[in-house]
């Protein structure tokens, strides 16, 4: 059926249009549909100082202006303080890295994970992933996590979980 631009008759497809064009406005500019800002700050932890966690966190701060980097994990002290010196000439307005909040070793990720942050960043070896990505599901944590997720069938079964387990508590998981 063919209608008049000029008419005020609509057909399913225009509705479709408008909807889904007002739906992508509300999801893009949720603060220009729903109502005042939100001041607060989300703050990051990041986990894997190495190269690519480098990169995904100058992204994450570069994606937002209220965001601020609160915590580091990593196994090896000298990269995590290679990894802040790097990223705070970079970002030194949104680098809020108490010394406390530094945390090196094995077990840094669940320190970053309990210090208070709203969203980790998972950038160390794919093979502890799995283990990572449950810790921040288990503390209802957002999730950003380097691909691969997992790197075996074990890991692969326990990243499942974990994604089904964010979904029914409402927090996120997303794989760069």
């Amino acid at each position: 059926m063919k209608t008049d631009p000029n008419s005020t008759q609509r057909t399913r497809r225009t509705f479709l249009k408008a909807s889904t064009a007002t739906a992508g406005a509300a999801l893009v500019f949720p603060t220009v549909t729903f109502g005042k800002p939100d001041s607060r700050k989300l703050k990051l932890g990041w986990i894997g100082c190495g190269g690519r966690g480098s990169g995904a966190i100058n992204q994450a701060l570069r994606a937002d202006s209220n965001v601020e980097l609160w915590s580091i994990g990593e196994a090896f002290a000298d990269k995590a303080e290679k990894g802040l010196q790097s990223i705070s000439k970079m970002h030194p307005d949104k680098v809020k890295v108490d010394k406390s909040r530094v945390h090196v070793g094995l077990d840094a990720y669940q320190k970053v994970i309990d210090s208070d942050v709203d969203v980790v960043i998972l950038a160390t070896p794919p093979g502890f992933r799995p283990t990572h990505i449950k810790a921040a599901v288990d503390a209802k944590k957002h999730i950003f996590a380097e691909k691969p997720m997992a790197t075996d069938g074990p890991g692969a079964r326990s990243v499942i979980a974990s994604i089904a387990k964010a979904k029914k508590q409402g927090t996120s998981i997303v794989d760069g």
